[in-house]
């Protein structure tokens, strides 16, 4: 469950930083991407892996 919490919170955080305008976030809006792609697959990931096991 954490996983997937941790996860949801990467996503959030690559949306942020792909949509601000804030002049701080300027270096890190290059990784905006790879933060919103790591929190898809971990999302996919954890869900995929509790199918398996059938805990979903």
């Amino acid at each position: 469950m954490f996983q997937l919490f941790l996860g949801l919170l990467i996503l959030i955080f690559g949306i942020f930083l792909k949509v601000t305008k804030d002049p701080g976030f300027e270096k890190s809006k290059k990784f905006s991407w790879m933060f919103i792609a790591i929190g898809i697959l971990s999302i996919i990931g954890k869900l995929v892996i509790n199918y398996q096991t059938g805990k979903l």
